[in-house]
C-alpha cells in the first residue's frame, strides 16, 4: 500500500511539473502567435470622423480637423484660375489604445478621393504614391516640414511661396510612425494614445469627410504576464517547487531518522542476542537455536504476506521465544538421557517463565505470546494450556513450525540432525496435530525449494 501511495506521489508530482511546463509552454506560443498577428481596420466617414464611433475598435485612429483662414489660388491644370479655391486644414489623427497590452508598431494608408495638396506633417515619414502618366511614383518623406522638392521625384505644386505635393483621386500615403527620442509615438502603452498630424489644402466647401479615408494596421506586443495561463502555470510551478522543498526537507528528516532507527535497532538487536546467547550457551547443543528459529520464522511470514514493521516484530518476539530457559537448571537442558516426569515438567515450565518475563516488554506488541504459546499443538494436546486451532495466536503457530523444524534440522544431545526426506514426512504426518495445516503446508513448500537459508 505504501510503495503504491509513493508510485502516485511521485505521478502526481511529475505531472504537476509537466502540466506546469505545457501551460506555460502554450502561454508561451499563444503569446507569440497573437503578437505576431496584424490587425487591420478601415475607418471612413463616420467613423474616421466621429469620436464615439472610433471608441468601439480597440485601437483606433480618429480624424480631428481644424480649418484656418489660409486659402490659395492652386491651379495645376493651368486653366488660369484668379479666386481662391483651396482652403488649408490641419487634420489631426487621434490614434488610441483602450487595450491593456501594448502597441508594438502602427501604421496607416490615406486614400484620396478627391484633389489634396499636403503642406505640413509631423512626427513621423510619409511614404508617398502618386499615380502618373509614368506609372506610380513611390517616395517617402521623412519630414514634410523640411521637404526640399530636389531631394525627391515626387510631384509638387509651388503656390505663393509654398512647395505642396499634390495628391490625386486614387493616390495614397502610409504614414510611418517614429520611434525617435523626440516623438516616440511608438510602442503605446495600455490606454495611451499618438496624435501625428498633417496640413493640407481641399477644395473651398467640400466636406472633408467625403475626401479620404483610412486603413489602420498594427500590432500588439502583450506582455506573458499578462496571460492567465501564464500564471497559472507559475502557480503550479510555485505548488511544486514548495513541494520539493517540503519533500527534501522530509527526506533529510526521514534519512536521520533511518539512521537513528537502524541504530537502535542495531543496539536493540545487540542486545537481545546477548541476552539470547546466555540462554543458547546453557545448551551447546542448542547454540543459535533461538536466532535460527527467529529467521525461519521471519521467511515464514513473509511467505503468509506479512511485510515491513509488522516482520521485524515478528522476529524479535520469536528471537524471545525460549527466554523462559534462563530458569531452568543447566542439569536438565543438558541431560544427556530420558528426562523424569518431574524434569519434563521443569522443562515445560519456561514457557509460563518466558510469557511473564516478556510480559514487562511492553514496546513489543504481544511479545509474550511466542514464549508462552509456542508448545501449543494444533490438536489441544499440547502446553502450558492445551490450546487448540484458531485459540493459539497465529504467531505462536509460526514459532512452533520454525521451531520443530530446526529441532529436527539440528544434532541434539539424544539424536543426530534428520535428513531432509525425514523433516518432510515429519511435518506431513504432523499436518492438524502438532501444526497448524497451512503454515505446514507453506513450509513444506519453502523446505522443498531450498528456501531457508539463514545465512
Amino acid at each position: 500500500m505504501r510503495e503504491k501511495s509513493k508510485k502516485y506521489g511521485v505521478l502526481i508530482f511529475a505531472g504537476t511539473l509537466a502540466a506546469a511546463i505545457l501551460l506555460l509552454i502554450i502561454s508561451i506560443v499563444q503569446t507569440n502567435l497573437y503578437n505576431s498577428m496584424r490587425h487591420t481596420s478601415v475607418f471612413s466617414k463616420e467613423t474616421l470622423f466621429e469620436e464615439q464611433s472610433a471608441k468601439e475598435y480597440p485601437v483606433s485612429i480618429r480624424a480631428g480637423v481644424r480649418d484656418s483662414t489660409w486659402t490659395k489660388v492652386l491651379d495645376p491644370d493651368n486653366e488660369g484660375l484668379e479666386e481662391h479655391n483651396y482652403q488649408a486644414y490641419t487634420v489631426d489623427f487621434y490614434v488610441e489604445n483602450t487595450t491593456k497590452d501594448e502597441v508594438k508598431d502602427f501604421a496607416f494608408k490615406l486614400d484620396f478621393v478627391d484633389n489634396a495638396f499636403l503642406l505640413s506633417a509631423w512626427n513621423g515619414s510619409l511614404q508617398i504614391h502618386q499615380n502618373t502618366d509614368n506609372g506610380e511614383i513611390v517616395d517617402t518623406i521623412s519630414d514634410l516640414r523640411e521637404f526640399v522638392p530636389e531631394d525627391h521625384v515626387v510631384e509638387t505644386f509651388t503656390a505663393d511661396g509654398d512647395t505642396l505635393v499634390h495628391m490625386k483621386p486614387g493616390d495614397y500615403l502610409n504614414y510611418i510612425p517614429s520611434s525617435s527620442q523626440n516623438a516616440m509615438e511608438i510602442p503605446i502603452e495600455p490606454h495611451e494614445g499618438t496624435v501625428p498630424g498633417i496640413i493640407m489644402y481641399f477644395p473651398i466647401g467640400d466636406d472633408i469627410s467625403n475626401t479620404m479615408s483610412v486603413t489602420f494596421e498594427y500590432t500588439f506586443n502583450r506582455k506573458l504576464t499578462s496571460v492567465p495561463l501564464f500564471w497559472v502555470s507559475q502557480a503550479l510551478i510555485a505548488i511544486w517547487l514548495i513541494t520539493l522543498i517540503i519533500y527534501l526537507i522530509i527526506s533529510i528528516q526521514m534519512r536521520k531518522y533511518n539512521e537513528r532507527h537502524e541504530r537502535d535497532n542495531k543496539i536493540i538487536n545487540e542486545s537481545m542476542e546477548t541476552f539470547i546467547g546466555f540462554i543458547d550457551a546453557k545448551d551447546p547443543y542448542t547454540n543459535g537455536h533461538s536466532i535460527r528459529v527467529a529467521k525461519y520464522t521471519r521467511i515464514l511470514a513473509e511467505a503468509l504476506g506479512y511485510k515491513d514493521e509488522e516482520l521485524e516484530r515478528i522476529y524479535y518476539v520469536a528471537l524471545l521465544h525460549d527466554c523462559g530457559k534462563i530458569g531452568v537448571p543447566d542439569h536438565i537442558l543438558g541431560k544427556p538421557g530420558k528426562l523424569t516426569d518431574e524434569e519434563f515438567e521443569v522443562i515445560k515450565s519456561h514457557t509460563v517463565r518466558g510469557g511473564e518475563i516478556m510480559s514487562h516488554f511492553k514496546s513489543l506488541e504481544n511479545a509474550g505470546e511466542g514464549a508462552l504459546y509456542h508448545h501449543e499443538r494444533y490438536d489441544g494436546k499440547g502446553y502450558p494450556e492445551g490450546k487448540a486451532g484458531e485459540e493459539i495466536p497465529f504467531i505462536a503457530r509460526i514459532i512452533c513450525v520454525a521451531d520443530s523444524y530446526d529441532a529436527m534440522n539440528t544434532n541434539r544431545v539424544y539424536r543426530d540432525k534428520l535428513s531432509k526426506e525425514h523433516i518432510l514426512a515429519e511435518i506431513e504426518r504432523c499436518k492438524g496435530k502438532q501444526f497448524d495445516p497451512k503454515i505446514a503446508d507453506i513450509m513444506i513448500s519453502l523446505i522443498k525449494n531450498d528456501a531457508l537459508s539463514t545465512n
